[in-house]
């Protein structure tokens, strides 16, 4: 019986151990859950979401809807475990937090070929393949060993995570229930901004004191998908109107007309007693994020059930270590997937953990390679991780990876729904010539 080693029980280690187990591989699998916790973690189960609940668009004209089709092609467990704990929001989707967690711990530790050993891993053992599936928070000995191993040591940036509130503690009289443009119903709390009100909260984020942040090594970069609220706000006056303040597609049925700035709150759960603050990853010391976002209309007696934290993320120089299975150039029994690869965002993770489990397997099974194709969003984020890049930076899912149509669409949408035919098309023929 073919066995392999998995060091990690977040997304990308969990979808790669349900995969493997589906193949008959004996799959031991490491989480240093709950002997050690990491400073984002909170829970002592498998596949936690911090940042947030959502997994992006469902849409498939869309870069995150593309990259759902072919994880499901590819026979993901965790995306039909995802929709069956979701929760209203929109186009996109978002689960309930703790019942993803559980449903996906539960089904772990009940499958027959999967043995979970609860210990913290500070060495890679050489003699089984294994997938490093460590997250973007790896530290340590186990990132020393890693840095030495790879010979380029570590790169850093930090990532934020927005505050969560309680439901019963919005003022709703002063906030309103839409979607932008009406599409997916009235799934989200808006809490409007007029020109006055915007300005004034924009001063006082502005001017409100970040907690300390200790850098290991160089200067820190921040994500730009997961920029800081203040940080934001402190390069210039509208940016977060055009980012997630806009008021686009929104209409106060208060005043009959759009607001000037508008911030969104998005459930928490399936009965949705919590609310998370959309897009205000912070900072701040949490004094001043009761102080600051009890400004916001609506907030002014907001409960926090979680403040924003942010946290150092780790991610390997990928483009110089990695070929294109995921595995390391001058070490082919040492596999990698998930954000600590540069695949940056929820669904991205577990993908990659999909794409390493199926890479390995066809290594030590001797089974027939699949080649994706660039013009698949799994193919454009593989591509683009193991490019030589000496800028390289995490990279989620998205249209502009792809490469162009050669016929001219105009109409965006449209563009968008091509782009997204041919790359479901291209990649069924890549899964039908490995059959």
């Amino acid at each position: 019986m073919l066995e392999v080693n998995i060091i990690g029980a977040g997304l990308a280690g969990c979808e790669a151990a349900l995969w493997l187990a589906k193949k008959d591989v004996k799959v031991n699998l490491y989480e240093q859950k709950p002997t050690k916790m990491s400073p984002a973690h909170k829970c002592t189960t498998f596949a936690e979401l911090v940042c947030s609940n959502s997994l992006k668009s469902d849409r498939a004209d869309s870069a995150s809807g593309i990259l759902k089709m072919e994880m499901e092609l590819l026979g993901s467990s965790i995306l039909p475990i995802a929709n069956s704990v979701r929760v209203a929001a929109g186009g996109a989707l978002a689960v309930d937090r703790e019942k993803f967690t559980d449903t996906i711990t539960q089904l772990i530790k009940s499958t027959e070929n999967i043995t979970v050993i609860e210990k913290e891993v500070t060495a890679l053992d050489f003699s089984l393949p294994t997938i490093v599936a460590t997250g973007p928070l790896t530290e340590g000995e186990l990132a020393d060993n890693i840095a030495k191993l790879t010979g380029e040591g570590r790169l850093f940036f930090y990532d934020a995570a927005a505050p969560i509130i309680t439901a019963e503690s919005i003022n709703m009289d002063d906030v309103f229930a839409a979607s932008r443009y009406d599409k997916g119903g009235a799934d989200y709390i808006n809490c409007p901004f007029n020109k006055e009100e915007y300005e004034t909260f924009h001063a006082e984020l502005v001017a409100a004191e970040s907690a300390e942040q200790h850098t290991l090594q160089g200067e820190a970069t921040v994500y730009e998908g997961c920029m800081p609220i203040e940080i934001m706000a402190k390069r210039g006056a509208d940016t977060m109107r055009y980012g997630p303040l806009r008021p686009v597609g929104l209409v106060n049925p208060k005043t009959g007309h759009r607001p000037w700035a508008n911030i969104q709150l998005r459930r928490e759960d399936e009965h949705a007693t919590m609310y998370n603050i959309v897009g205000f990853q912070t900072n701040l010391k949490f004094g001043e994020q009761k102080r600051v976002f009890s400004m916001i209309k609506g907030l002014e007696n907001a409960e926090f059930v979680r403040y924003g934290v942010m946290h150092r993320n780790t991610f390997i120089n990928s483009p110089l270590l990695l070929n294109k299975t995921l595995c390391l150039k001058n070490n082919k029994n040492i596999c990698f997937a998930g954000q600590i690869t540069g695949f940056e965002g929820y669904m991205e993770s577990t993908a990659s953990g999909l794409l390493a489990a199926r890479f390995l397997y066809e290594r030590i099974s001797g089974t027939r390679h699949l080649v994706l194709p660039e013009t698949s969003m799994c193919g454009a984020l593989l591509n683009y991780i193991t490019t030589p890049n000496k800028d390289f930076q995490p990279m989620g899912a998205n249209i502009g990876i792809l490469p162009a149509l050669e016929e001219k669409i105009k109409d965006k949408r449209e563009r968008y729904a091509k782009v997204s035919e041919r790359a479901i098309a291209d990649f069924k023929i890549a899964l039908q010539k490995c059959e």
